[in-house]
């Protein structure tokens, strides 16, 4: 009986016999955090294809908050141990709630390969930091930022640095503040972005001004998030251009439901006269949760798409 519960023990688990590009697809699904931490230690098959570099062209992180028992510092160790382990081969890459202009560039020093970067509130990414890490990715073609504080000068970098650029999404978070408006963004991204077919700009406090800038600087547009724009007005001539120009277009007051992340309007302490990007302003009217009124104006479902599918 012990001789058989010994050789029971000597046969080798089930899953061992997937054909190998199966189980790589299926430690994929884990996520990066997962398979470092656990599934890399389960068996010396799993280990030599969690060091294969074909597992790790997409890396996708996410710091869940504050029930999240990883330190910052914890999850950026893990995201260079994962570009490492891509040996150039990256291509795509998400990081929410967490990074920096450190981890940037060390993405970019070992990734220039790169079609995709996406972050989301990576609150300790800034302009500058950006700016030098797009310089070492020509082939990038998708920039997804989501309440990263940016400059007009930083996004003249992203267009001349990433000629291959198709889809550009600046998103700001909703604050209290006084009525302003603001082009510099939209003309930026007009005067150095002509090759854009996807561009989300929710929250952006652009006027008609910067919209007219956007149509005749990016001819190859298709689809276009005006949400929250409240300084844009798509009546008259500009409203009927879009329409003509724009295959999918997103109005300012159109729904937020399926924009995925907040989209509820914060407070917030400070405001720089220049108006970085990562925040947009909005005079509150209501207190009842329900209704705002947004100046001078008439959840995180996923983001591996924009608004439609392309």
């Amino acid at each position: 009986m012990e001789e058989e519960e010994e050789m029971e023990n000597l046969i080798a688990p089930p899953w061992l016999e997937l054909p190998p590009e199966i189980t790589s697809t299926i430690l994929q699904k884990l996520g990066t955090i997962e398979i470092l931490r656990n599934a890399d230690k389960v068996c010396t098959t799993w280990r030599r294809l969690c060091h294969e570099s074909d597992m790790w062209r997409v890396i996708k992180m996410q710091n869940a908050g504050a029930d999240f028992w990883d330190r910052e510092d914890d999850l950026e160790k893990i995201c260079r141990e994962a570009v490492d382990r891509s040996q150039g081969e990256l291509i795509d890459i998400s990081l929410e709630y967490f990074g920096s202009d450190n981890l940037l560039n060390y993405i970019a020093e070992r990734s220039d390969q790169l079609k995709r970067l996406r972050l989301v509130c990576s609150y300790n990414v800034s302009g500058e930091g950006l700016s030098a890490a797009v310089k070492k990715f020509p082939l990038l073609e998708e920039l997804h930022l989501f309440y990263i504080s940016i400059t007009k000068e930083t996004i003249e970098t992203v267009g001349r640095s990433c000629c291959a650029l198709k889809s550009f999404k600046l998103n700001n978070q909703i604050c209290r503040h006084p009525y302003i408006e603001y082009d510099e963004e939209a003309i930026a991204i007009a005067e150095n972005m002509p090759e854009l077919h996807h561009l989300q700009l929710f929250g952006n406090k652009m006027t008609n001004e910067g919209l007219e800038a956007i149509l005749n600087g990016c001819p190859h547009l298709e689809s276009l998030d005006l949400r929250r724009c409240l300084n844009v007005h798509l009546g008259g001539d500009v409203g009927k251009r879009c329409s003509q120009q724009i295959k999918y277009l997103r109005h300012p007051q159109d729904s937020t439901e399926d924009y995925g992340l907040d989209a509820e309007m914060t407070d917030c302490e400070s405001f720089d006269e220049d108006y970085p990007s990562g925040f947009s302003d909005i005079d509150l009217i209501s207190d009842d949760g329900d209704y705002y009124e947004f100046s001078d104006a008439s959840n995180y479902s996923d983001d591996d798409e924009m608004f439609f599918e392309y």
